[in-house]
């Protein structure tokens, strides 16, 4: 799977398959099972750290994920979030992080949130020969700023301002734009307005694709209930099970048996 072959899909109309990977086991069944595009995303620090926000994880952090990632990638094109304070006000800081991240993983592909505030840096990163997605809409780096993680650009002017920057984002060579939390209408026109795949996230089905983060889908995080949120899963209800009756089977001596010993 390549950047180019993304763009392909959006023009035949095959909608994208986007998931979250943190480590290498869960990257390697969800290869194999056939995702698209792997995302290993910031949010490993609400995920796999236990953050309240995305804010805490560091570079160094984001990249070992991404090598573990790796390691379990055969297919998938694998994507990897800048984290919080690597680009956003030094374009020359941005490049070296981004560089960072390619040579130390191996990963395709770097992801950046925002628009038209951030573009020195995304243009920097591009000429470097860095793919880049974008990231419109409901931007976690900046929660401090929104003060909530309710639905963005419903307002006409903030609406505005999202197309114009995906427009921007098509213009200056992203590959393509995850859209998370906005108005369905709004997703429809930024996807027929731009010529490079729109991934979304709470963000309708008129995206080119559709991004969760695994945990939430599989129901290993069952405090974590958004509208837009479908369970394929309830994992987490499983291992509790599968870890009670191991318990049981230890205190009752009936693990392990004779067949399970030397």
């Amino acid at each position: 799977m390549t950047t180019r072959r993304l763009i392909e899909m959006k023009r035949r109309g095959e909608k994208i398959a986007m998931l979250t990977a943190y480590d290498y086991t869960m990257a390697r069944i969800l290869d194999q099972a056939g995702v698209d595009v792997l995302l290993v995303g910031d949010s490993a620090a609400n995920v796999m750290a236990g953050y309240a926000t995305t804010l805490p994880i560091t570079l160094d952090q984001m990249i070992y994920h991404a090598q573990s990632v790796m390691r379990g990638v055969q297919r998938a094109l694998v994507v990897v979030d800048m984290p919080f304070g690597t680009y956003q006000g030094n374009s020359k800081q941005a490049l070296a992080s981004a560089i960072r991240i390619m040579k130390e993983t191996g990963a395709e592909a770097v992801k950046m949130e925002g628009g038209a505030e951030i573009r020195e840096s995304i243009e920097r990163i591009l000429c470097a020969g860095i793919p880049v997605m974008g990231h419109l809409g409901l931007t976690p780096q900046s929660i401090n700023k929104f003060g909530t993680y309710s639905v963005r650009a419903r307002e006409e002017a903030e609406a505005e301002k999202l197309l114009a920057d995906a427009r921007m984002l098509d213009e200056i060579g992203c590959f393509g734009i995850v859209l998370e939390k906005i108005p369905a209408a709004l997703t429809a026109r930024v996807t027929e307005a731009i010529s490079i795949p729109v991934i979304g996230i709470g963000a309708g089905n008129a995206a080119d694709g559709q991004v969760l983060v695994t945990q939430d889908m599989l129901g290993l995080n069952d405090g974590f209930a958004p509208r837009f949120l479908r369970r394929y899963g309830h994992l987490g209800e499983e291992i509790s099970n599968s870890v009670s009756h191991y318990i049981i089977d230890v205190k009752s001596c009936d693990f392990p048996n004779e067949k399970e010993q030397y």
